[in-house]
């Protein structure tokens, strides 16, 4: 397993891919930071993290969409199946190394917080701390998702798409969730929503 593990991770670093992650991560959270908190002068970090969200959508899918589509298609699956490590071993080292890579980056841009300092003089701290939690809770959400739909096809552009559907899915049902009538449907919807399980999190509550 820890084989495995280190070859993704450092994977990440001899292709584009963890560079090409990193640098549109960086660009999203720091235009999405400066727009919900510098330009308007608050040190709520609700927002951010809010739109944060909607940006994992796309950004995750980066990291996860080669986790197995390109095992397959370069057929390198085979030698990973027959090799004495268990199936399980295999997918926990896959998505170790995708979650080290974004838990990485994300705590990266946790250096915007020492801003909020300039705008605020006793930002709270507790919904920071639960809002970062809640997201890499989230990321660990996306990124299982993203790899299990990689193991469906052997082909990138398949994984990525799918998984970009799966997830927009998942979050936007909150939205559709408001203008529906009937209890039994919200509450499933509830159930599913990715946001609503991550809202409590935004008020600096640890929701387990």
């Amino acid at each position: 397993m820890l084989a495995i593990f280190k070859r993704e991770l450092r994977s990440y670093f001899t292709t584009p891919t963890g560079y090409v992650f990193a640098a549109i991560f960086h660009c999203a959270s720091g235009f999405l930071f400066a727009f919900c908190t510098l330009q308007m002068q608050t040190a709520d970090v609700s927002s951010y993290f809010q739109f944060l969200m909607y940006a994992y959508i796309v950004i995750i899918p980066l990291l996860t969409m080669r986790s197995f589509s390109e095992e397959k298609k370069s057929g390198t699956e085979q030698l990973l199946l027959t090799s004495p490590v268990s199936l399980v071993s295999m997918v926990m080292a896959k998505f170790l190394a995708a979650f080290t890579m974004f838990s990485g980056t994300l705590l990266v841009s946790c250096i915007y917080f020492f801003t909020l300092g300039l705008y605020a003089t006793d930002p709270n701290w507790a919904k920071v701390i639960g809002c970062t939690f809640g997201m890499l809770l989230v990321g660990m959400c996306f990124i299982a998702i993203g790899i299990f739909v990689s193991s469906l096809t052997d082909s990138l552009f398949t994984a990525a798409l799918g998984t970009i559907g799966i997830l927009a899915g998942l979050v936007v049902i909150a939205i559709i969730n408001g203008l529906i009538d009937s209890y039994f449907i919200r509450v499933i919807f509830d159930w599913l929503s990715i946001y609503s399980r991550y809202l409590n999190f935004t008020y600096g509550i640890f929701d387990i």
